[in-house]
């Protein structure tokens, strides 16, 4: 079974290739995406690896907390993402109209 692994505090200047060659040192990389900002096409500063399970393990361990480039990574499991749209922030509006972060179309 494949196994997601979120990747977080990359340093911009990462390249796909550079990540998928740090976690091949624990086995097999089944692929690499590196998200970039929609609008202005630069990266966003994590990604996600996918590897095969007892390689992810290994490689969770091995990589958390781990230098790479001057940045301390942030390796661990991928969680599903949260239904409920885009964005992230506080959900109750209760006070008519607040409480969001999430993207708004300002056409």
């Amino acid at each position: 079974m494949v196994q997601k692994i979120y990747v977080g505090n990359l340093p911009f200047s990462a390249t796909e290739a550079e990540v998928q060659r740090l976690f091949a040192e624990h086995g097999e990389v089944v692929s690499v995406a590196l998200p970039t900002d929609r609008e202005t096409g630069r990266p966003r500063g994590f990604g996600f690896v996918e590897m095969p399970d007892d390689a992810a393990r290994k490689a969770i361990a091995a990589l958390n907390g781990r230098d790479f480039s001057g940045r301390t990574l942030n390796v661990n499991e991928a969680r599903p993402r949260e239904s409920g749209g885009y964005g992230g922030g506080g959900g109750q509006r209760s006070y008519g109209g607040g409480g969001g972060g999430g993207y708004r179309d300002r056409r």
